[in-house]
């Protein structure tokens, strides 16, 4: 996976095929945390009626998981890293109405394979 504003490769797997980990350079996360919006909530809950998918609340997370991701890459690049391995995400309510988005790898030095 490539993140939309750089061209740091990203992974959940423990290295990349096209790439040996020369250094490893520590723990890198980034988060965010949000609120429902009650126009929101009002659509959501009359969507439960019906069923089906909830977009406005699709959105959010997807905004959500980018932001997080774009602010582990900055703290990886701020380390100085090529990439970041083993990357996992964490989702937590932290009070009624509001939820933190944890993105988190391993920062890495990387060497292209022969």
């Amino acid at each position: 996976m490539k993140s939309p504003n750089t061209a740091m490769p990203v992974t959940t797997q423990d290295d990349f095929k096209e790439y040996n980990i020369t250094q490893t350079l520590g723990i890198v996360s980034g988060n965010t945390v949000r609120t429902r919006h009650i126009g929101n909530d009002i659509l959501a809950v009359l969507r439960t009626i019906v069923g089906g998918e909830i977009p406005e609340y699709t959105k959010m997370l997807t905004e959500s998981r980018q932001q997080a991701v774009e602010r582990m890459l900055k703290q990886a690049r701020d380390l100085g890293a090529d990439g970041v391995v083993g990357v996992r995400f964490v989702t937590a309510s932290v009070l009624t109405g509001a939820s933190e988005i944890l993105a988190y790898g391993t920062a890495v030095k990387l060497a292209r394979k022969a």
